[in-house]
């Protein structure tokens, strides 16, 4: 049987596949159809290689827990350390006043790449930035570049009880641990006599997610429309002839109890950061900080693209705006977890060439805006969007992805091919590594993005000029092969830096 013939077969007569388990996200599932190549193409294959289904489960995710504004240059290492903290001291400050008083010092335990390569993230500064009460989405960069003197002491006043802090308070621990994610964070507070009065533990799931042992389930609605894969949000979309951007603003009033106004409000911060973030870092130059020197390069590259002629010249038009905002990200300035800060210029790249090249309305944009958070949805809950949990392929991957669902829904593609504009950008990421070079958000980081933001836009215009009927993969699958690709990464692969670049850019 040829694919031509196959795909209306299947089409035609759904397939139902049932599974136990596939890992992560990947539970018992009905598969409505079967769109991937039969295993009689194959004859040579092992019986057990082959797709189990979608994912079941019902994604709960909010718009504005996916897209959170916060300093740089990491979600998971500066950004979630940030809020743990300032979630600690709100702990603290809800404590009896007895207990309140017999506490002295506070102390915070970094496990895993946390304690590897928090140093080059700045996650000390982050969580004496949260102690001494700044909150991410006004997080003076000032302030943290004051906190990176490590022989000064800061005095906080909670409840009328002062603790003295500084980079004392900090525990570079073991890298290798037992705890359930690798980027773990134990705060406590302890009396004169050493004794443990308080104490949390923290983990960073990345895109500045974070949640702690023993977390109470937190109440939210139920979504109006239900899924958990993009299989079944197609469904949803087929049954209730709903557009992708109605069914994600119906759930999320449903989940948030918000109005349609409070959604555009904070889609309009997100689009209005990413704008500025570009338009920012294309007027600096000069050396971004760090233990070695690294330049600036967005503005020149902006400026040189102005001498070339026209396709080489929007390459490296867009290049220079993902290259702009990873560049602020790096220096600390605030930006946008899209999915993560990591990866914070792949999608505000696309942003401005729907804004400046495209000359989109704004409501086109919000409405691309909610395709990326759907595809942002899929990767955080079906596999991971963390560099120490899948490697980069989560970061600049995940957000290849979203920007090309992006661009490809704010142009008024159809479903069928916004997803497929996101299953290649993301398909063309697998198996990428993170590395950073002594842990700090340079290299290879920066660079990433601008190729992510190339492969995004390169990935629309695939989409939009084939037969989304003729094309094999699809998001569910591609989105499973990152999961099972991130866990057979080695440690040292996911956001260590002791190997790859991380190993062979440093001389001896």
């Amino acid at each position: 049987m040829d694919r031509r013939t196959f795909l209306k077969s299947t089409l035609a007569t759904p397939v139902a596949i049932t599974v136990a388990t596939a890992g992560t996200g990947f539970l018992g599932a009905q598969c409505a159809h079967a769109r991937g190549i039969p295993a009689s193409a194959f004859p040579g294959l092992p019986k057990d290689i082959h797709y189990p289904g979608p994912p079941a489960g019902t994604i709960t995710t909010s718009i504005t827990d996916l897209y959170k504004i916060g300093p740089g240059p990491s979600s998971s290492h500066t950004l979630a350390p940030l809020r743990i903290a300032s979630d600690f001291r709100s702990l603290l400050e809800s404590l009896p006043a007895n207990q309140l008083a017999a506490a002295e010092r506070i102390a915070a335990h970094l496990f895993g790449s946390l304690s590897s390569t928090g140093k080059g993230h700045r996650t000390d500064r982050a969580i004496l930035a949260g102690l001494l009460g700044q909150k991410p989405e006004t997080c003076d960069p000032a302030v943290m570049d004051a906190l990176a003197d490590e022989s000064r002491h800061h005095q906080i006043s909670i409840a009328e009880k002062v603790f003295t802090v500084g980079h004392d308070i900090i525990v570079w621990d073991r890298v290798e641990h037992d705890f359930p994610f690798s980027n773990t964070l134990i705060m406590t507070v302890r009396g004169k006599d050493g004794t443990e009065l308080v104490s949390r533990e923290y983990y960073s799931t990345g895109g500045g997610f974070f949640s702690w042992k023993e977390q109470p389930v937190q109440p939210r609605g139920k979504p109006v429309h239900a899924y958990g894969s993009m299989t079944a949000f197609t469904a949803v979309a087929a049954k209730t002839g709903k557009a992708l951007h109605e069914i994600m603003r119906e759930n999320e009033m449903a989940i948030m109890g918000c109005t349609p106004a409070a959604i555009d409000a904070h889609l309009d911060l997100v689009l209005d950061t990413m704008l500025e973030g570009v338009e920012l870092g294309l007027r600096e130059d000069g050396l971004l900080p760090g233990p070695f020197e690294f330049h600036r390069k967005a503005r020149r590259i902006h400026e040189q693209a102005q001498t070339m002629p026209g396709p080489d010249a929007f390459m490296q038009l867009l290049s220079s705006y993902a290259l702009a905002v990873s560049e602020g990200n790096a220096a600390g300035r605030l930006a946008v977890t899209a999915p993560t800060l990591g990866s914070a210029g792949t999608v505000p790249a696309l942003v401005y060439v729907m804004h400046k090249h495209l000359n989109l309305p704004r409501e086109a944009m919000r409405k691309g805006l909610l395709a990326a958070a759907l595809v942002g949805f899929l990767c955080k809950n079906n596999a991971s969007v963390a560099g120490a949990e899948v490697g980069c392929q989560g970061e600049i991957g995940v957000a290849s992805s979203m920007a090309a669902a992006m661009v490809a829904y704010a142009s008024a593609a159809p479903l069928a091919v916004t997803e497929m504009a996101a299953t290649i950008a993301l398909e063309h990421h697998l198996g990428m590594s993170c590395d950073p070079v002594g842990g700090f958000v340079l290299i290879p980081c920066i660079e990433r993005n601008a190729f992510g933001a190339l492969k995004a836009y390169n990935a629309w215009l695939m989409a939009k000029n084939e037969i989304a009927s003729q094309h094999w993969e699809d998001l569910d699958r591609v989105i499973m092969a990152m999961l099972q690709t991130g866990k057979a990464l080695p440690a040292a692969f996911k956001e260590m830096g002791t190997a790859g670049l991380g190993m062979t850019m440093v001389d001896c």
